[in-house]
């Protein structure tokens, strides 16, 4: 259709129908264009439209936060208020108010990646964790020691003297976890850094002192023997002329395991009882994952050395004579290096280990107190029930 405009008549009615007939196509023509862009705008894609990054940024947060909007709702309608309103009294203490399906209630001390996908960080998981108390002066000592543990197991090196990057002199240092606070124990350690929820990953859970003697020991036979006579709470045997002081830990050269002995008279009031059994010593435990979760919360706060919590350990499996036990084909020396007994001060006359051997008797002394409290507490609560 082609229509002429623009020739001259003398009658003003012809210009007002040319005029109108105007009007009525331009009409036309916006309708049409203007239905055309309506439709095909639904398909454009906001990643094919150059945007300043910042903007791209703020749409990719809000956009991956709360989907894809509803249709026919503006933006701002679609969000938290469509979240119903949560609390779940079985998810941890704390996080009631979150759905299970986002609840991450244990961790890891496994190294991650700062790149990549986060499925790929780990080619292998270990299995076990080891952890020792160290000074640098032990450090060939703990040197011998890691490496009788294969990459199944994870490091973990809880540092008294501050002293961290020195390690990494050995290579292993560089993929091992290492916590430092000046003069602290391991038990003080343990109460604050290995939380059952935080080591639940790992199968066993050693806790060693840094002077032992690692020749005659290999950490995966040791593993076996363990799973293999069912001891969820353990140790190695002990050379017995080296730093012996109970007969329940000495090395027995004819058995694999033992779980019993004889002690001097008196001692053992009831043989299956500490120290005649259900005993190990705080110098070298091993500790299965559901042990651990147990003695984590015996141990006090306040009372860092952890004597007489071997007189305790029974508590924490049953029956325990028969879960606590002394791995002697795979065994260790004892060298009685008091280095961090020489971390003490000096006070009235007494060197640094001496005091520091005055506090470990009377925590231990302080334990047994608080602990036989808490059986009359019990008894008598129970008993007015």
């Amino acid at each position: 259709m082609q229509i002429k405009l623009g020739t001259a008549h003398r009658s003003g009615v012809p210009k007002r129908s040319n005029d109108n007939a105007r009007l009525i196509m331009t009409t036309i023509v916006g309708v049409v264009f203007g239905f055309f862009i309506g439709v095909s705008f639904p398909s454009v894609s906001l990643n094919k439209i150059t945007l300043p990054s910042r903007l791209m940024s703020s749409l990719d947060v809000a956009f991956s936060d709360i989907g894809r909007p509803t249709a026919g709702k503006p933006l701002e309608d679609v969000g938290s208020q469509k979240v119903p309103k949560i609390y779940v009294p079985t998810n941890p203490r704390g996080a009631e108010f979150l759905p299970p399906g986002i609840v991450v209630a244990e961790t890891d001390f496994y190294l991650r990646r700062l790149w990549g996908d986060p499925s790929e960080d780990l080619p292998k998981k270990p299995k076990y964790l080891v952890t020792f108390t160290v000074g640098f002066d032990q450090r060939n000592n703990i040197n011998a020691a890691v490496k009788k543990f294969s990459d199944d197991f994870q490091v973990l090196l809880f540092h008294y003297d501050g002293r961290t990057t020195e390690w990494d002199q050995f290579e292993w240092s560089k993929r091992a976890v290492h916590i430092s606070a000046p003069k602290q124990t391991k038990w003080w350690y343990a109460k604050r850094f290995l939380h059952p929820d935080v080591v639940a990953a790992y199968e066993y859970i050693f806790i060693w002192d840094e002077d032992l003697g690692v020749e005659h020991f290999n950490a995966e036979k040791y593993i076996e023997l363990v799973k293999k006579h069912g001891l969820e709470i353990s140790q190695p045997g002990l050379e017995p002329n080296n730093g012996l002081t109970w007969e329940m830990t000495k090395r027995r050269g004819d058995r694999e395991v033992h779980k019993e002995t004889e002690e001097k008279p008196g001692w053992c009031s009831d043989p299956r009882l500490p120290p005649c059994a259900a005993f190990v010593e705080i110098m070298a435990p091993v500790f299965s994952r559901d042990a651990w979760r147990c003695v984590w919360h015996m141990i006090q706060n306040d009372l860092v050395h952890g004597w007489g919590l071997d007189f305790a350990l029974r508590r924490c499996v049953e029956p325990a004579h028969e879960k606590i036990g002394v791995v002697d084909s795979q065994w260790i020396i004892h060298q009685v290096i008091p280095s961090l007994g020489n971390q003490g001060k000096a006070e009235n006359g007494k060197a640094p280990w001496e005091g520091v051997r005055e506090r470990c008797k009377n925590e231990w002394a302080q334990f047994q107190n608080r602990l036989a409290n808490a059986d009359r507490a019990y008894i008598a609560r129970i008993g007015k029930g």
